[in-house]
């Protein structure tokens, strides 16, 4: 019609939620070859002296006295991690706001099996290191599931992996992460500076007010973040929690069963971080954090307490935690069973939660702080059990029968 202005062509954002399985898989087999390569690195003769030096290499400046001179390893794992946390945050809102996770019916059965899943691994954990009370501090190292490992092995699965499984493993995990992000603030922070606390506490309240005022520009939001990071790594309160509470006040706009949002800040910066975590973040604290010089263990060492509690909890207390509570929740009517998939393919995708990489190995460093011997067998314990899962629940779902679809719905 004449004289009516065109309206301009509505942009259509790719879902997070529909590219999400696709990228973690790619992030996860990507962080796989990372935590190889560090292992060869750590390792190889007249190679393991430049890896372990890179990785310590001081680069300044002194942001905290804390933490003394910056290195690589604390500015990838105080750093770099906090836009991971960052990300993490932001997953969580929009599922709890928009998702999965929207409704008490869709948290019911992920929240029952992600709380299994921390806490048995974590009586696992203390049952075998119970005599030793300087490794007590590490109860939660094989609470947590890594899920873009987890959703790596699964992809290499191809078909044989029902969707719901898909779906099934990413909640728990979004949940397993709140449960790891509410132990890192509260588990893991020693000494406070409550100045630095104030100034944190103003600058997150400044965001908030941004959010209750309609204010929708990105830049203010990533200005007032980094700004909360800094403030919240002087307080003494791990610096990467900065990143959950930013995600906390960055605004959302609701799409429920719809693409998400051109104009929803949330969905944009989530979709902006997304690569860079998956493919150069995440492999990068991998790659920092996985090696271990093997020259010199004992058997007696691998065996010890310490690795030996985490990888128990890993393999078996993330197991028998997540199935148990899924088979109970199915069993009393408190949940439906997942449709499509099958008990045993349940309890394969259950071993997989005890893949405990990245959250594992980062909370292993937040427990032993400056013990570098205990962070190597952390490290030993965090790969037995990841790979013993990994390996375990592969074998499971390869093997486990195909289901014949019993409707042809959305296919």
């Amino acid at each position: 019609m004449t004289g009516q202005r065109a309206l301009p062509p509505i942009r259509r954002v790719r879902s997070a939620t529909r590219d999400f399985l696709r990228s973690e898989a790619a992030g996860g087999i990507l962080l796989m070859g990372a935590a190889a390569l560090a292992m060869v690195a750590a390792n190889l003769p007249g190679v393991s002296e430049a890896y372990f030096h890179l990785i310590h290499a001081q680069t300044g400046p002194v942001l905290t006295p804390k933490l003394g001179p910056m290195t690589v390893h604390l500015w990838i794992n105080d750093g770099l991690m906090a836009l991971f946390f960052l990300l993490v945050g932001l997953e969580i809102k929009r599922e709890l706001v928009d998702g999965r996770l929207s409704t008490w019916e869709k948290r019911r059965l992920p929240v029952i099996a992600a709380a299994a899943g921390m806490i048995v691994p974590a009586a696992i954990y203390l049952a075998i290191a119970t005599d030793e009370p300087a490794l007590r501090a590490g109860w939660a190292i094989p609470a947590a599931t890594d899920i873009a490992f987890a959703i790596g092995v699964l992809a290499l699965l191809g078909k044989r992996a029902p969707t719901s499984l898909k779906l099934f493993l990413t909640t728990v995990a979004i949940v397993d992460d709140m449960g790891a992000v509410a132990i890192i603030a509260f588990a893991y922070t020693a000494s406070i500076n409550s100045l630095a606390l104030g100034a944190a506490a103003l600058i997150f309240g400044t965001m908030y007010v941004c959010n209750r005022s309609g204010v929708r520009s990105l830049p203010v939001y990533l200005i007032l973040a980094a700004l909360l990071w800094y403030a919240v790594l002087l307080s003494g309160v791990h610096a990467t929690i900065a990143g959950v509470l930013a995600a906390t006040q960055i605004p959302i706009v609701r799409t429920p069963g719809a693409p998400d949002s051109a104009i929803s800040p949330l969905h944009k910066l989530e979709h902006a971080l997304h690569p860079w975590v998956a493919y150069a973040i995440v492999p990068l604290f991998g790659f920092a954090n996985a090696g271990v010089a093997l020259g010199g263990v004992t058997l007696e060492q691998v065996l010890g307490p310490l690795p030996l509690g985490i990888a128990a909890g890993l393999f078996f207390g993330k197991q028998i935690g997540i199935f148990a509570c899924v088979w109970l929740a199915v069993r009393f009517r408190i949940a439906a069973k997942l449709s499509g998939a099958s008990w045993l393919q349940i309890y394969g995708v259950a071993m997989l939660c005890g893949i405990g990489f990245t959250m594992s190995l980062f909370i292993g460093g937040l427990a032993f702080p400056g013990r570098e011997d205990l962070v190597d067998h952390v490290k030993i314990g965090v790969l037995m059990g990841s790979i013993a899962s990994a390996l375990a629940g592969y074998l499971v779902l390869r093997l486990a029968p195909l289901r014949k679809p019993e409707v042809t719905e959305g296919s």
